[in-house]
């Protein structure tokens, strides 16, 4: 068997693609990359391979890489420090002589800079560029917006106050990272995905009305949804207390659902996972239902 090395395997995507790897194939063949090895404990113990390093430290990147065939790339979390991390990680990957990387990308439309969202984008065009450039045989995961980013969107009293977003009619084709986990697990034992790209969403989208109307019938309340401009919404969101920054990401999520940029079902995911996606009337219920 090959041996599999995961990256961003204490957050939940690289998590659930780990816990998928530990059913079908020895943990001897799996090994990890953490920048907290110590956040890792529950995985060494179950045999799984734990190695530190950091997409900020080129040289630890290349010393993790060493000898694996394949690697399950999780995007960066620093949206504006992507592109020189992700110049690290395919760098050392090729220096490591990586046999085949599986990057966690996202799903888009537009790719011509007009997008809300650009600025989020472009790290994923870029590393998409460098994969393909590369030499290494690369899968890329175009993931949609994860349902598990909801929560986040709609805020802790949204059973209260309803549901207040830029997002317009826009619509989604949300999955969760759940899901977009396994699918990549199951791709990474398999072969014949060399150089290919896959949309990983869920086959029906849903406006925000449509979520409201979910929440309204789990609730028995009345949720209602006020598509809101950039401007009240930035300016709530700045109101109670949310960082500037986080509040420009929010709000750009939302112009670009309302642009139809996330507006893209599709079933390769169900057909990779070999059943339905968990839905998003299923999420919401194990979310807001307590």
């Amino acid at each position: 068997m090959s041996k599999i090395l995961v990256t961003g395997a204490t957050g939940p995507l690289g998590k659930a693609v780990v816990d998928e790897l530990l059913k079908n194939t020895a943990a001897e063949n799996i090994a990890v990359l953490a920048r907290d090895p110590s956040k890792a404990v529950g995985l060494a113990e179950a045999g799984v391979t734990v190695l530190k390093g950091d997409y900020n430290d080129y040289n630890s990147l290349l010393a993790a890489f060493k000898g694996t065939d394949k690697l399950y790339f999780v995007s960066g979390n620093d949206v504006t420090g992507r592109i020189p991390q992700h110049e690290n990680v395919v760098k050392a990957a090729i220096a490591a002589k990586v046999g085949h990387i599986f990057y966690s990308s996202f799903d888009r439309k537009t790719e011509d800079g007009s997008s809300a969202i650009a600025f989020v984008a472009e790290a994923h065009l870029r590393t998409e560029q460098l994969l393909k450039a590369s030499g290494i045989a690369y899968t890329i995961l175009k993931h949609s917006v994860y349902t598990d980013m909801l929560p986040m969107f709609l805020g802790g009293k949204v059973l209260e106050t309803g549901i207040y977003l830029p997002a317009g009619k826009g619509k989604v084709a949300f999955a969760t990272r759940q899901d977009m986990g396994i699918a990549g697990a199951k791709l990474m034992l398999e072969s014949g995905h060399e150089n290919k790209s896959y949309v990983l969403a869920d086959d029906v989208s849903y406006s925000f009305d449509d979520i409201a109307a979910i929440l309204s019938e789990l609730s028995g309340k009345t949720i209602t949804y006020t598509a809101a401009s950039v401007a009240e919404y930035t300016a709530q969101l700045a109101a109670t207390g949310v960082p500037e920054e986080y509040g420009h990401i929010f709000a750009a999520f939302g112009q670009a659902i309302d642009q139809g940029e996330f507006d893209a079902p599709d079933g390769t995911l169900a057909k990779i996972l070999g059943r339905k996606p968990e839905s998003l009337q299923t999420y919401m219920k194990r979310a807001f239902s307590h």
